[in-house]
């Protein structure tokens, strides 16, 4: 580990820890790369995985391609779901557990197989997902006011916070993924509308890129983990009192309440 991967990953710590932003990484060294922002990620994990919390899945970001032109890059990012990232559905988030909390609704994918890449299909995806929910993503970023680039959100666990599963298990066999509707909604009002589709195309291409990408750092995809698959519309700002609703064609709901 290099000492500015230890640096960056102390930072990055304690704003979350503090609750206070830092500026972005990438302002300090305008030249990190993608590979060294995942092992300032690995480090943290490594961490959180050392005071006994335990990783239950992963995220994929940046799967949109207006996201990923905002960015400047031409591939997805992901991250690394914990146990202690979890939320009941219907459950309530107090403000202070995220930095800056943007809501996303995302189909989520509960395996059965490990998935090692390189070389995994669609179609690998497709034999060992056990099934698939609707899932909302809070994210969050210890990067002050979200200004971000690919290696700020990468570094930064791909912007995770926290993570919500409702719905009912639905088997791959019995939907479309790629025309599974989704519409959003916050206070009862319609904020934003998706469809699977937009999330590469195909919810379980994401997911094959995820496991392909892991293989160059050695990780697997583990049976029973579980993988949000990316946005399939805009993040919404959440705000004390909001109440997040996300309605999946065939899938089901899932909402969150953040406290006032």
């Amino acid at each position: 580990m290099t000492t500015e991967t230890r640096e960056f990953a102390d930072l990055l710590a304690h704003a979350e820890f503090s609750g206070t932003g830092i500026g972005p990484l990438t302002s300090v060294n305008p030249d990190l790369s993608p590979v060294e922002a995942y092992h300032i990620q690995l480090e943290n994990i490594q961490r959180k995985l050392n005071a006994g919390q335990t990783i239950v899945g992963k995220k994929i970001g940046l799967t949109s391609l207006a996201m990923q032109k905002l960015l400047g890059v031409d591939e997805p990012d992901y991250g690394h779901l914990l146990d202690s990232m979890v939320v009941e559905n219907g459950g309530t988030v107090s403000m202070d557990k995220v930095l800056q909390p943007r809501v996303e609704g995302e189909i989520a994918f509960i395996l059965k197989k490990d998935l090692c890449g390189p070389n995994i299909t669609t179609l690998d995806v497709l034999q060992a997902t056990k099934y698939v929910v609707p899932a909302l993503e809070i994210v969050g970023s210890r990067i002050m006011d979200w200004k971000i680039k690919l290696a700020d959100t990468i570094a930064d666990n791909a912007s995770s916070g926290l993570y919500v599963l409702g719905g009912k298990p639905t088997h791959i066999e019995d939907i479309n993924l790629e025309q599974i509707g989704m519409v959003l909604m916050r206070n009862g009002h319609i904020v934003n509308t998706g469809v699977g589709a937009a999330a590469l195309g195909n919810p379980a291409t994401c997911v094959a890129w995820l496991a392909n990408k892991l293989s160059q750092f050695d990780i697997t995809l583990k049976a029973g983990e579980v993988i949000l698959s990316g946005a399939l519309s805009a993040m919404v700002v959440a705000e004390p009192g909001d109440v997040f609703t996300a309605r999946f064609a065939h899938i089901g709901q899932v909402s969150v309440n953040f406290k006032k």
